[in-house]
């Protein structure tokens, strides 16, 4: 019962998912903002929200036990960019590698992947250090997660104004297909848009935190903690909207949307939720956790490499699959 609830609200995620980044696609369009805009930015924080929805109510609203609300919490905030960095960019390139071949070059725009990554590098590292700062040191353990969340600040700054030039360099938003509300009369305009990304919020909530009830019983079951439950189980079903909507972006040519899509969520992910971690759990270096943040930075750098270098190849997006698989054999062993 307990991993058909699981099943359940995995579903009513992709679902919402869905329903909020097909509103946010005609929300760039008419807005006429760039693809990098809606991909990382506006895609990417809308698919992040089942994953940023599960630590905070599990944090704020979850379990009565207050441990388990603290290692759900830790769990699912690294896991998140953990998983995105490895699974998720390993599983869009398999998407396109038999139509492209294993040599064949994806060709994502090059500013804002360079941009996305290296805010996520940067902020990624202070939730590292943060690790290691005492908890009788408060202040400074809230001045790294306040600097966190400055850094998402000007990284979205930055964003919104590359924008324009990116427009007119042909990176336009252009949605995929008719929004789902318009589909039952309703007409295309900012009112029925809103509405819609409210719908898509309200399933996602919903979908949260049914994951939350299900995975203290689900650990159990399985005989893990519910830390390493969170680290690797609720972010593949909870990634799976960026998973999904990446895979198709690219098996259409959109390069752009399928990368920003993936590397923005990962700076969201990096910034906001790490600081709200930092100030409200333990954040302490246990093994599990520092591995998988080693794995994620190590991911990142390799991307970052990729882009300044030689370009990113399909093969080399496979080595970001094998970092996942190895960091799987590291904590399970």
């Amino acid at each position: 019962m307990v991993f058909f609830q699981l099943f359940l609200m995995l579903i009513v995620i992709l679902i919402a998912a869905e329903v909020f980044t097909n509103a946010l696609e005609h929300l760039g369009e008419k807005l006429g903002i760039s693809e990098g805009v809606t991909g990382s930015l506006f895609a990417a924080v809308g698919t992040a929200l089942p994953e940023t929805m599960v630590p905070l109510l599990a944090l704020l609203a979850g379990t009565q036990n207050v441990a388990t609300n603290e290692e759900i919490g830790v769990g699912s905030i690294l896991g998140a960019p953990l998983m995105l960095a490895t699974l998720s960019i390993s599983l869009m390139a398999l998407s396109v590698w038999k139509r492209r071949g294993t040599q064949g070059h994806l060709r994502p725009e090059r500013t804002g992947l360079t941009r996305d990554l290296n805010f996520f590098i940067i902020a990624f590292s202070f939730a590292a250090i943060a690790m290691y700062v005492p908890h009788t040191l408060s202040i400074i353990r809230y001045g790294l997660g306040a600097c966190m969340v400055m850094i998402y600040f000007i990284y979205v700054m930055m964003t919104l104004n590359a924008s324009k030039a990116l427009v007119e360099d042909g990176h336009a938003t252009e949605a995929g297909g008719a929004m789902f509300l318009c589909k039952i009369g309703l007409p295309n305009n900012m009112i029925v848009i809103m509405i819609q990304l409210v719908l898509g919020v309200a399933l996602l909530i919903a979908g949260a935190k049914g994951f939350i009830n299900g995975v203290e019983a689900a650990a159990h079951i399985i005989g893990i903690s519910a830390l390493l439950l969170s680290l690797l189980i609720i972010p593949i079903a909870t990634e799976l909207p960026e998973k999904v909507n990446s895979i198709l972006w690219i098996r259409k040519g959109k390069d752009t949307l399928a990368f920003g899509n993936i590397t923005g969520a990962m700076v969201f992910q990096g910034t906001l939720l790490p600081a709200i971690g930092i100030m409200l759990t333990p954040w302490a270096p246990r093994q599990e956790v520092v591995l998988g943040i080693a794995m994620t930075m190590i991911a990142a750098i390799w991307l970052r490499y990729l882009v300044a270098k030689s370009g990113i190849r399909v093969w080399h997006l496979l080595v970001n699959g094998a970092m996942y698989v190895t960091y799987l054999v590291l904590v399970l062993r």
